[in-house]
């Protein structure tokens, strides 16, 4: 038995992990690379293994990092099942179109370019008929039943708290005899997050021989999920006093949600009185009605909204609206505040959100409100960080808006709740745990934690590293 870190190794991104036991390959996660462009197109398109010689893929969640490229690798030649949550298939669909549809747009977009230059032309990475064939290989998981992946390989799915349908992974691996449990964290969510139920230990009863953890934030961490409510809503009431426009770019799955449901509980107590809201992203429309398709992944307090006659939507209240239509994005640039805009992409890198920053960030009235993790280079980086001018659809643009950070909102465990999840392994069944999904200072400083826990072993894979589970 080997596992073979191939995605996410001293990084957040391309979650792809190849797990070897006799003469069966099962693939944990398949994410798409995110990087510098030439770099990513290389990694993304040049899979390190023969795609027809993976047996079944094991799927974490639907996040684009970690599931984005499994049409790719139905387009080289996989053809075996797909295991993962109801939920997830059901949100794998939609983004994974939604990605289709960017990869073939970028593809006709450089293509013109390469054309007029004489230049050898691209095709994407996949299309949308890949997604259908992919879609067709899903099957769809029960929370805390256990199931046949193949000969020898079973697989226990509990949820993970992170978005709609995470879920982390206990594997049981039979060979020669012996017998392995490998734990598989995916990415794990926080304690009392809004919408979602709390992280279920993966470990059970049998526990974990090998571990393989997210390290997301492992050295840093985060304001208490309790203060979201004030912190959302004290810049809305200072941007509502002077009329200004509250522009809100977050991630399509999960932030979304969650910043509507903190909106619609406002709005039911009274506090943002008739604020009209906006959602203004095809995807984020899309991901909303796949949330209200599946509440059996709900907490007990969005169940009782959702049962509740007077508010039976969490994600919708009177003064909300949600827009799919480019018109009505447009049109928004013009209306007057006060007003909040939720927009992708979470980045402020792509999207209708630049258009509103563009729009909005010269005017000291405005409000820009960041609820989750900027990556180096990005836009919402350099309003994080302060910058007096940036760059936005090739004009330079002056930051006369106020820019607020709010980081109770993110949806990775903390140091803290990483050390608390991990610390209910038994140290003395743990034979290794392997550190992925985090930027190498932030694994290292995630292992010195686990060290002073009791645990004897960590390991931070490099890409590419192979280790034998024995």
């Amino acid at each position: 038995m080997h596992i073979q870190f191939h995605g996410a190794a001293r990084t957040v991104t391309g979650s792809m992990h190849l797990l070897q036991v006799g003469d069966q390959n099962i693939l944990l996660d398949c994410g798409i690379y995110h990087g510098r462009r030439e770099e990513a197109r290389k990694r993304n398109r040049e899979l390190p293994f023969e795609a027809s010689q993976i047996d079944a893929v094991v799927l974490s969640h639907a996040h684009i990092d970690h599931s984005g490229n499994l049409p790719g690798l139905v387009r080289q030649g996989f053809s075996g099942p797909i295991f993962a949550t109801h939920a997830t298939k059901s949100l794998c669909h939609v983004m994974l179109m939604d990605s289709a549809y960017i990869q073939q747009r970028d593809a006709e977009y450089l293509n013109k370019r390469k054309k007029r230059k004489g230049l050898p032309l691209i095709e994407p990475l996949y299309t949308e008929e890949d997604v259908r064939s992919t879609s067709s290989l899903m099957t769809g998981v029960d929370y805390g039943r256990t199931i046949d992946i193949v000969a020898g390989i079973e697989a226990r799915f509990v949820d993970a708290g992170h978005i709609l349908g995470s879920a982390s992974v206990l594997l049981t691996l039979r060979e020669g005899g012996e017998t392995i449990r490998l734990a598989f964290t995916g990415d794990l969510g926080r304690p009392n997050l809004p919408i979602l139920r709390d992280p279920v230990f993966v470990g059970g009863d049998e526990g974990a021989d090998y571990v393989i953890s997210e390290s997301t934030y492992g050295g840093r961490f985060h304001a208490p999920v309790e203060r979201m409510r004030d912190q959302l809503l004290d810049p809305i009431r200072r941007t509502c006093e002077r009329k200004g426009k509250i522009i809100i770019p977050a991630f399509s799955v999960g932030r979304t949600q969650e910043i509507v449901y903190v909106l619609h509980k406002l709005s039911t107590e009274g506090l943002i009185g008739h604020l009209p809201v906006f959602v203004d992203s095809p995807l984020s429309v899309n991901v909303t009605d796949v949330f209200r398709k599946h509440p059996e992944c709900y907490d007990e307090q969005a169940r009782a909204i959702l049962n509740a006659p007077e508010n039976n939507d969490p994600f919708g209240f009177e003064t909300l609206t949600y827009i799919r239509n480019v018109e009505e994005s447009k049109a928004l640039n013009e209306r007057e505040g006060p007003f909040v805009v939720i927009s992708a992409s979470g980045m402020c890198e792509a999207g209708r959100v630049v258009h509103h920053l563009s729009n909005s960030v010269e005017d000291p009235a405005n409000m820009i409100i960041i609820p989750g993790y900027q990556a180096e280079h990005t836009l919402g980086k350099k309003l994080v960080v302060g910058e007096e001018v940036v760059n936005i659809l090739g004009e330079p643009r002056s930051v006369m808006a106020e820019i607020t950070v709010l980081n109770s909102f993110s949806g990775h465990a903390d140091r803290n709740e990483l050390l608390a999840y991990l610390g209910k392994f038994d140290r003395r069944q743990v034979r290794n745990t392997f550190l992925v999904h985090g930027d190498e200072d932030q694994c290292g400083k995630l292992a010195d934690g686990l060290h002073e826990q009791g645990f004897s072993r960590t390991l931070i894979p490099a890409r590419g590293e192979k280790v034998p589970l024995n």
